[in-house]
């Protein structure tokens, strides 16, 4: 074995993987060179083991045999016995304290399972929360989502689940993408309600124009704070800490050289104020206290009408209430790569492989935590961005669940087929996930569903189940090995059914061809008659799948109601059916692989949640749920 090969396995880079036909693929040099040439791999000390509730933990080789004190996360203290390496089984989960002599460690230790979710058999929903009509606003937001979750939990539902509504970018407005956030930490302020309801607005939204009209209508709300506000704010503010104050002065730095230069992201901004610790950035914070003290205000309005939301949720009867979305990575450029680089894999992206769908790979243009970081700082930033995300919510769904064992990695501006993948400490995050989701909604836990659509390795949906990981089963994707569509009693009961994501089409938009149509209208071209012939053939094995003995349909709307029927007889626990799918519209919210050629996260919904969900046939539609 070379040096080099020798030096990325010692970095948890693999040299081989499969494909999506299960082909093996070899990384070549250049690109093993390139990734390791980016990689700090120093992780120091071991500081931080992780085990599970009642199981012997190993513990590090500088941790010697012999007698030590282990300190729990309460308080209590034991004298404990290491024996070959080894501590006796803890019966109490949480981050506990084994010291000896001087040194000391971190013992995670894990309950056995994520919570579950309520018994019996529960359906959803999922909104985006822009799309809400709700406060007739340019757009959704969390007063929005409070009275959808409201109107939601009077018909029935259980659950909502939301996209990201992580920390975006207050003062670009075409930087409006949930799944490319400038900070995992803290909330999109677009969404903290302001400002008076509009007479009239478009069905598209005009995020130009709306995202600065929000920022504008927040000026006046933080002006106008009572006494007792501004107490609980500057409460707030105080325990937030370092990490709010390093996100407000991002906001108000990015504001001023995004309206002075066009800067995309503080690698854009002049030299000396790239590091956060700088003069330049102080002289910038005392001058300027005033726009981060707004900032920092957004936050917490933010903060506080989302947990609004949440209460309106569980208020008006959902067992789950909020299900909230972890995106798998952020934006380098963002608050957290300025001020929380060295937790980051600075200088790569992460993106897929080349698969049949993506034959070129992909490269989505953000990075995400460092494996080495992780363990130079005891795993403190992925459960501090777990807590950001449990915050609030009952349940979490995490996207690219798979990043949590491996990430495909490639360095900067390099194509996405140059890329490589990197292990993560799988057994540390998920052990560490599992006490963060008992401990979550104020000890009631939070149930998590894993996105593991599309190709994993074998095993890794068995692991997610024993970890009490929930995975998604989509209407489109359940095949058996032959490609024939499931009947509904032969899914996993170990996931969410779901008729639908944001990322595929609506089933009526699948059954009319809509996504067809706007793939061919982008490459400019008409639909192909082996693609309208292959659909059809589709769409008569679907409905073979779910339609009982019924002749197959012309109108949409029955195939959405037998899809919905479908994932409500599934053995799945949860069923979620997004809003479009309830209301049997044509257009998907996102569509994967476009920017600007499809309306990406800009769809309103067609009226408010009341209103719609009063129509006969949605009406119907949330009978059969509730009835299932």
């Amino acid at each position: 074995m070379s040096d080099l090969h020798t030096r990325a396995q010692a970095a948890g880079l693999s040299r081989q993987w499969q494909d999506a036909k299960g082909k093996d693929q070899v990384v070549s040099d250049d690109a093993l060179a390139a990734i390791l040439d980016r990689l700090d791999i120093d992780v120091g000390e071991t500081v931080f083991v992780s085990g599970e509730v009642n199981e012997a933990v190993g513990v590090p080789d500088t941790c010697r045999d012999g007698m030590a004190m282990l300190t729990l996360e309460n308080g209590q203290t034991f004298s404990v016995t290491i024996h070959d390496g080894v501590l006796p089984g803890v019966t109490q989960p949480g981050y506990h304290r084994l010291e000896q002599g001087e040194r000391q460690w971190r013992i995670a230790v894990a309950p056995a399972r994520c919570p579950a979710p309520p018994p019996g058999k529960h359906w959803g929903s999922a909104v985006q929360i822009p799309s809400l009509r709700e406060g007739h606003s340019a757009f959704g937001d969390f007063a929005s989502l409070a009275s959808a979750a409201r109107t939601l939990g009077r018909a029935g539902a259980a659950a909502l689940a939301i996209s990201p509504v992580h920390a975006l970018f207050p003062a670009d407005a075409a930087r409006f993408s949930p799944y490319a956030p400038s900070s995992r930490l803290f909330r999109n302020v677009w969404l903290a309600p302001a400002g008076d309801p509009v007479a009239d607005t478009p069905d598209l939204i005009d995020w130009p124009n709306a995202a600065p009209d929000r920022m504008r209508d927040l000026r006046p709300v933080y002006d106008q704070l009572d006494e007792t506000q501004r107490r609980a704010f500057g409460e707030w503010r105080a325990a937030s800490g370092e990490r709010l104050e390093a996100q407000a002065r991002f906001d108000a730095l990015h504001a001023y050289f995004h309206a002075r230069d066009r800067a995309n992201g503080w690698l854009d901004w002049p030299e000396e104020y790239r590091d956060p610790t700088s003069e330049a950035v102080a002289r910038f914070a005392a001058e300027h206290r005033d726009a981060i003290d707004f900032y920092a205000f957004a936050q917490w309005w933010a903060d506080r009408a989302l947990h609004d939301a949440a209460d309106a949720a569980w208020g008006h009867g959902m067992a789950i209430g909020l299900i909230a979305d972890l995106a798998i990575g952020v934006a380098m450029n963002g608050a957290d790569g300025w001020s929380r680089r060295d937790e980051l894999l600075t200088g790569l992206s992460i993106g897929a492989p080349p698969d049949p769908l993506g034959p070129d790979g992909q490269n989505w243009g953000i990075t995400a935590l460092s494996p080495f970081a992780l363990r130079r700082q005891g795993f403190a930033p992925f459960i501090d961005t777990l807590r950001a995300v449990f915050a609030h919510a009952g349940g979490i769904r995490i996207d690219h669940a798979l990043g949590l064992c491996r990430l495909w990695v490639l360095p900067d501006g390099a194509p996405a087929d140059q890329g490589a993948y990197l292990a993560m400490p799988f057994a540390d995050m998920l052990r560490i996930l599992r006490i963060e989701a008992q401990r979550a909604n104020q000890g009631r836990g939070a149930i998590v569903i894993g996105e593991d659509l599309g190709t994993v390795p074998p095993g890794f949906r068995d692991i997610m189940a024993k970890a009490g990981m929930l995975g998604m089963r989509v209407l489109p994707f359940e095949r058996d090995a032959q490609g024939a569509f499931l009947p509904p009693d032969g899914w996993s009961d170990q996931a969410i059914a779901m008729t639908a994501t944001h990322d595929i089409a609506t089933v009526a938009g699948w059954w009319k061809g809509r996504d067809l149509e706007w793939r061919a209208r982008i490459a400019g071209r008409a639909v192909a008659s082996e693609d309208n012939a292959s659909r059809a053939d589709e769409r008569t094995a679907l409905w073979t799948a779910i339609g009982g003995d019924t002749p197959e349909p012309d109108d949409p709307s029955a195939v959405v109601d037998a899809a919905i029927s479908a994932v409500a007889q599934t053995p799945c626990p949860l069923a979620i059916v997004p809003v479009e799918d309830l209301l049997g519209l044509d257009e998907q919210p996102n569509l994967p692989g476009t920017t600007d050629e499809h309306p990406n996260w800009r769809r309103r919904l067609p009226d408010t949640l009341d209103r719609s969900l009063a129509r006969r046939e949605v009406a119907a539609r949330i009978a059969a749920l509730d009835a299932r």
